[in-house]
């Protein structure tokens, strides 16, 4: 077991009362800036409109007064150093909203970029792309999905980085590089050692956006997609120092664990807080609407839907905070992490699709969150993985486990 990834010097432990206190002040944020703005950012894009860049700078200011900013970096960042449960905890209530964690400045992928740019970024890469991004006054992108392969098996990755004197010399495709409308930089999945085993032939290099040959193709229509652009770039010959690269030469798949892993926990906790989300707005409402001489909530089949979704959305919270407490302990977690996130997609899908039977026609209207909620829920079973390579994880390291004639232990202990 190695040591937690995302352990700082400056991060603090919390005490339960702090954590409950750190929510408390972020629930009182969502309900005074983030709901009552969401149908404005409908209108007016974070990232393109002139009113949209000045409202959610507006906000921003207000959580950095606060002492709310980048609560995933410890303090040298430029974080809240919290440490990864308490930011766990806190990113829960970040999920209710899209336009919360942009606000709180822990959006992805910026946040991943800025935790592996602390952890293998050189000196003169933290100062020229890791601090302005923290503080918001730049943004990043993350490219390694390609069109032409399948992401569910990212060792057949056809991108290249190729050493020229001191340069490399990058060419290849990509999709889906999330939030490359705009960005300053890109970090890059490429191979660069081609006469080495599958998982250690790639490299992560920090490409700024600029430099010739980064060709912004398209963004990409995403069903769902309101505040982001997952963009088609093609790289073509382009160039840029050997000390971009991140860590050593070789190294990408072990940045990459470094950053899914957690950044799964938080893709989860975030569905955790739409998961809720919808679920009151679906009790509240069947508290309220009356069909056939009695309210929805006296029926017995919306009893069912909230008694089942109740017992889903705790169950996913308890695998969720189960993987973050062993990730948070240096453990990969590698079948705690693919379960939630296949299960999790599950549930968020099931919760949104029952609160929005619950509202009939006004549900798959405007005038309630759920119809945006739900085509987002969509893409959650494939990004990050399609929950088919997930269950594979699953069942094969469960497998390999009772081959060895270990079984597998469901004894959780909590200290």
């Amino acid at each position: 077991m190695t040591a937690p990834a995302h352990a700082h010097a400056s991060d603090r432990k919390l005490t339960q009362a702090e954590i409950s206190d750190l929510r408390q002040q972020v629930l009182k944020v969502m309900e005074s800036d983030i709901y009552p703005n969401e149908t404005f950012f409908e209108k007016h894009s974070i990232r393109r409109s002139a009113e949209g860049v000045a409202k959610i700078r507006e906000i921003q200011a207000k959580t950095k007064s606060l002492g709310l900013w980048a609560g995933h970096l410890p303090k040298e960042a430029g974080g809240m150093g919290i440490g990864f449960m308490p930011f766990v905890y806190m990113n829960e209530i970040l999920g209710r909203s899209p336009i919360a964690p942009i606000a709180f400045g822990a959006q992805a992928p910026d946040s991943g970029n800025a935790e592996i740019l602390h952890q293998f970024g050189s000196k003169e890469l933290q100062d020229r792309f890791l601090k302005p991004l923290v503080n918001g006054d730049i943004y990043s992108c993350y490219s390694m999905t390609e069109p032409e392969v399948s992401g569910a098996d990212p060792t057949n990755l056809q991108t290249k980085g190729v050493r020229d004197g001191d340069e490399w010399v990058i060419n290849g495709h990509k999709w889906f590089t999330s939030q490359g409308e705009g960005a300053a930089f890109a970090i890059v999945m490429c191979a660069t050692e081609l006469d080495q085993p599958p998982h250690r032939r790639f490299s992560q290099i920090v490409v700024p956006c600029d430099t010739p040959g980064f060709n912004f193709v398209r963004p990409v229509p995403v069903m769902g997609e309101t505040h982001g652009s997952h963009a088609e770039v093609i790289y073509d010959n382009v160039r840029v120092p050997i000390t971009n690269v991140l860590g050593e030469p070789g190294g990408g798949f072990r940045i990459a664990q470094r950053r899914l892993g957690p950044g799964r926990i938080h893709h989860c906790m975030r569905w955790l807080g739409q998961m809720q989300r919808a679920f009151e707005i679906m009790v509240n409402y069947a508290l309220v609407r009356e069909v056939y001489g009695s309210t929805l909530a006296e029926k017995q089949t919306v009893q069912n839907w909230i008694a089942d979704s109740y017992v889903e959305i705790q169950a996913a919270r308890l695998l969720t905070l189960d993987a973050a407490r062993k990730i948070d302990t240096g453990d990969e977690a590698r079948v705690e992490v693919s379960a939630i996130k296949f299960f999790g997609a599950k549930v968020l899908h099931d919760v949104i699709d029952r609160a929005i039977q619950v509202h009939g026609a006004r549900g798959v209207s405007g005038d309630t969150p759920l119809e945006g909620m739900y085509r987002n829920a969509r893409a959650a079973r494939i990004y990050d993985g399609p929950d088919e390579s997930h269950r594979m994880v699953v069942s094969r390291r469960i497998l390999q486990s009772f081959k060895a004639g270990n079984g597998w232990d469901f004894g959780v202990v909590y200290a």
